[in-house]
């Protein structure tokens, strides 16, 4: 008697966990087909798809990369973990599991990585701001994302105003023809509480004033400082966040180890 109810429970518990993957899974693959779909139609929109040479043409970093890659391995994780549950196949839940335990195991090389080389971390993200700040009108996808990054952390630039003389549209030179000669975007600006409308043309000129002048038009601080001292402030909240997924995917791994193997 007591085998049976055993058996019995066992097979309950593995209807559950089988029911609750399968859930959790058809979530997380519809997401990464919304994912995988925005980044298709941006790059659509920029002819990209017509023309797939010119993904290598922007000298900055393409935002749509993110939906494109995040997307990509949430369809592929989500239609393993979906199908392989509902199915009970022993073949894509060890892919789910193995993909899972993978994508866990580099996050947190990544994670000691970053704490050990904090250094060399910041210099990568110096050149990695400076670079796209360059690239800055070269693609409205990029130059959206360091807009609101500029506006979000009240920054301008990498370090400071003076790097937008990187840009061939902002720099100082007497040969640059551009009306944003000297000038930084919109986005570095101190907005006016009381305005309504957004001056996109408050940044023009204003580095040929002095810093103390400056500082009354726009942000002067760097973005990688701001960037830090954002990360300080809220440590406890963005550890809580990384402790979270990390958690999700040990269990997630787990769950779907244990209906293949039949173990609960």
């Amino acid at each position: 008697m007591s085998r049976k109810h055993h058996q019995f429970k066992g097979a309950e518990v593995s209807c559950c966990v089988k029911y609750f993957l399968f859930g959790f899974n058809i979530i997380f693959w519809l997401l990464g087909a919304a994912f995988l779909g925005i980044g298709l139609w941006a790059w659509a929109e920029k002819g990209v798809l017509s023309n797939i040479s010119s993904i290598t043409d922007l000298g900055g970093f393409d935002p749509v990369w993110l939906f494109i890659v995040v997307g990509g391995v949430m369809f592929i994780l989500g239609f393993a973990g979906c199908i392989g549950a509902l199915r009970e196949n022993t073949f894509l839940l060890k892919f789910f599991s193995v993909f899972l335990g993978l994508i866990f195991f580099l996050e947190l090389t990544a994670g000691i990585l970053a704490f050990v080389f904090k250094d060399w971390i910041k210099d990568q993200l110096n050149f990695f701001i400076n670079n796209n700040v360059k690239a800055y009108r070269d693609d409205i996808d990029l130059q959206n994302l360091i807009d609101f990054a500029q506006e979000y952390w009240l920054c301008c630039g990498a370090h400071g105003p003076n790097d937008w003389n990187q840009n061939i549209y902002f720099n100082c030179t007497e040969l640059n023809p551009s009306r944003e000669r000297c000038g930084v975007p919109f986005s570095c600006c101190i907005k006016d509480p009381a305005g309504d409308v957004l001056n996109t043309q408050c940044g023009y000129d204003v580095r040929l004033q002095g810093e103390l002048a400056q500082q009354e038009f726009i942000h002067t601080k760097g973005c990688v400082g701001q960037f830090e001292k954002w990360l300080q402030e809220n440590l406890i909240v963005v550890a809580g966040v990384f402790v979270g997924i990390a958690l999700l995917q040990v269990m997630y791994t787990n769950l779907a180890t244990c209906l293949f193997t039949g173990h609960f």
